[in-house]
């Protein structure tokens, strides 16, 4: 039997049983960190990618820490996305399934797209850990219904999305209501110079832990370049959908418009898409991921509200139909695909403009393989770095007078006359070349 590394932390007994009901046996590396601080009452910002076990991080210790016996809210956890946040909540009440009978814990979870009425109707008795969006967990507040001012712990999940997506003065709203020794902890990729000021405003000396990934991207996944050349992008991923006949593609594009355009391009052609962008009303959102859980949709056109916090499973294949302004967002995208151990592909098409931002992701440690698409099918084309490799004109000059005048073994008679030849016709090209420079 495995001996279970999570022992050293001395978690209660309903806690250890359901790591072992998970297969949980060793902490991740953010684990490792971040559970000492939270059991210690220090706050924490954690900069990590998705996929690094963060939500255990800070949900065992938290879990740890409530005691059942006060019915009040004791733990706050807020995340961008309905999504997010209904799968925090899963993972919590996975482990508060084996509390006792007698001290159970209660978790609720608040987001849009329900009934506010009949939350606020069940809300006569408060729970001891709050997960939702920072919207609705506000509005409660404000109903008067939900009483977060008991609670000594805050989570802030996937912050930099929080940020972008404007969620983030909501989630002032509700710490302001809370109390001042407040212990916050706060995840995310990255931190934005426009986080800065929140984060003072809370938190004071927090501990910082980055964990760097391994490998950027996972290791099984195969990232491909599909130059653009002018031709009419749409067409180009409607044919790359077709020629990789995939399990479940995921074509990512920037903005909801264009979602929409390229998803309409492919309605049209006589595929079956499903559409995830913020546009979405919360109804018409919900009813899209059941229809994808369900393996209802073959093809998925995302903005990059997909790419961070919403688990779709079984994506065989990545399309980036255009590159993120935010490189970050790339990696987030490809690792929608090639999780816990499975195979994965992802293609970008992309333009001459696009040059200086591959240089960019191949200084991160990503190697694209170039191909493009011929006749319904994908063929490998040589480096498209393989020019800057080549010697210019004149250093190709160069190096040739170098050959010439290196001394043969054998010197036939006038071998120097020839070899003086050599060298001046050498320099009269070098001369022309520099003529028609200046030319």
């Amino acid at each position: 039997m495995k001996e279970n590394k999570f022992s050293r932390f001395q978690f209660q007994e309903f806690i250890n049983k359901a790591l072992l009901n998970m297969g949980f046996s060793k902490p991740t590396e953010i684990q490792e960190q971040i559970i000492p601080l939270v059991l210690k009452g220090e706050s924490a910002i954690g900069q990590s990618q998705t996929g690094t076990g963060k939500t255990m991080a800070y949900a065992l210790p938290i879990l740890e820490k409530v005691n059942p016996g006060r019915q009040e809210v004791q733990a706050v956890i807020t995340a961008p996305t309905r999504e997010l946040a209904s799968q925090i909540y899963k993972q919590i009440v996975k482990v508060t399934e084996f509390c006792s009978p007698d001290q159970p814990i209660m978790t609720k979870l608040f987001i849009g797209g329900t009934d506010k009425q009949r939350t606020i109707d069940k809300l006569k008795v408060q729970p001891h850990i709050v997960v939702g969006t920072p919207g609705r967990i506000y509005d409660l507040i404000q109903e008067n219904a939900l009483f977060v001012h008991t609670s000594t712990m805050l989570v802030v999940d996937e912050a930099d999305m929080m940020l972008d997506m404007g969620f983030i003065e909501d989630v002032d709203r509700v710490a302001s209501r809370m109390p001042e020794n407040l212990q916050m902890l706060v995840f995310s990729a990255t931190i934005p110079e426009k986080l800065k000021p929140f984060l003072k405003k809370y938190m004071e000396n927090p501990k910082t832990i980055h964990i760097e990934p391994k490998q950027k991207t996972a290791e099984l996944l195969e990232h491909y370049l599909l130059p653009s050349r002018h031709h009419n992008k749409k067409e180009i991923v409607h044919d790359a959908l077709i020629a990789y006949n995939p399990y479940l593609a995921i074509v990512f594009t920037n903005t909801k418009k264009m979602a929409e355009e390229v998803a309409d391009y492919l309605n049209d052609k006589g595929l079956k898409v499903g559409r995830v962008h913020g546009d979405l009303s919360p109804r018409e959102r919900k009813k899209m991921m059941k229809q994808i859980q369900d393996l209802e949709f073959q093809y998925i056109v995302a903005t990059d509200l997909a790419s961070r916090g919403i688990d779709i499973e079984g994506v065989s294949h990545v399309i980036n139909y255009e590159l993120p302004t935010d490189l970050d967002f790339y990696v987030h995208r490809v690792g929608r695909t090639a999780r816990a151990g499975k195979t994965g592909i992802a293609l970008t098409i992309y333009d001459l403009s696009d040059e200086d931002a591959l240089i960019r992701l191949e200084k991160m440690g990503i190697v694209f393989k170039n191909v493009d698409l011929k006749n319904g099918e994908f063929i490998e084309l040589e480096d498209r770095n393989r020019r800057k490799t080549r010697k210019k004109p004149e250093e190709q000059e160069d190096h040739l007078i170098r050959a010439i005048t290196k001394k043969p073994k054998q010197v036939k008679p006038g071998y120097k006359k020839k070899q003086q030849a050599e060298i001046e016709k050498v320099k009269k090209r070098q001369r022309r070349l520099k003529s028609r420079k200046k030319s």
